[in-house]
């Protein structure tokens, strides 16, 4: 019995070792860019830096190290794994601005047929903030509540894939709402509003959910601690979100009254 568990536990761990491999290379390359844009172009912002090592580290201690190991016996620990993998991480890497990066740092034929790629139907689709809301939320409630979720702990590629949706998602649902790239077809910022208010909601009631009607076989102690964790840590991470999109609907708003200021009293002065 222990030795099949045991099997069952490197089996996983495996699986998380896969994961993590991404991460860790998108650390190295984002570096590497740095210091190959920093030879060329102005100083890359240490900020920026700082957002994307701290996101990828966020993202690695849910896939290796002790948390990992918890991850699959701990809803608790789950929980937590959850809010670093699909909303901290992704957040923070949304800061770093890696595709900004990226266009400053190729080659100009490669970083324009990047940015046509960008402008593509496909990802206009992905990126609109009531599809980007779906895959993300809808994809909880999809995994929390339906057999999914114990499924995943019992089948490596469905571990695999879940938890690479999970990042997946939480990045696509960020840059749906705050720009931090460049963004083709941006939705104006009361539509953006209205959206993640929505989604704010539906992941709010989604730990209620979780605290009143706990996945099979989670212990209602650990379901109740998770799913206040997820309420309250959530609600943390998704402030900043909107903390965010309001500050740039205010510079915009400023910057726009500024232009009709500025346009007026050059329409008064005289004209010679």
């Amino acid at each position: 019995m222990h030795s099949h568990e045991a099997h069952i536990q490197n089996f996983f761990t495996f699986g998380q070792q896969i994961l993590a491999f991404p991460f860790l290379i998108a650390l190295i390359f984002y570096i590497v860019a740095v210091i190959v844009s920093n030879q060329h172009k102005k100083q890359w912002s240490h900020y920026r830096t700082s957002c994307w090592i701290v996101g990828c580290v966020s993202a690695l201690v849910t896939l290796i190290g002790p948390l990992a190991s918890l991850i699959h016996v701990n809803f608790v620990a789950h929980m937590i794994g959850h809010l670093l993998l699909g909303m901290l991480a992704p957040l923070l890497m949304v800061l770093a601005a890696p595709m900004t990066l990226l266009l400053r740092t190729l080659p100009v034929n490669t970083a324009r047929t990047l940015s046509r790629i960008i402008r593509s139907p496909y990802f206009r689709f992905v990126r609109h903030p009531i599809i980007a809301s779906t895959l993300n939320v809808g994809g909880l409630w999809l995994l929390y509540t339906t057999p999914l979720f114990n499924m995943m702990h019992e089948h490596l590629l469905l571990y695999i894939f879940i938890h690479l949706h999970i990042f997946l998602a939480g990045y696509v649902f960020t840059i749906a709402f705050i720009y931090i790239d460049p963004t083709p077809h941006p939705h104006s910022y009361v539509f953006r509003s209205i959206i993640l208010l929505v989604a704010l909601a539906a992941h709010s009631i989604l730990a209620k959910y979780i605290y009143a009607y706990p996945p099979q076989h989670v212990i209602a102690t650990q379901a109740e601690l998770g799913a206040k964790i997820m309420y309250y840590g959530g609600d943390a991470i998704e402030m900043i979100i909107v903390y965010i999109l309001f500050y740039h609907w205010f510079k915009s708003a400023r910057n726009f009254k500024a232009a009709i200021s500025s346009h007026s009293s050059y329409s008064n002065e005289p004209r010679f």
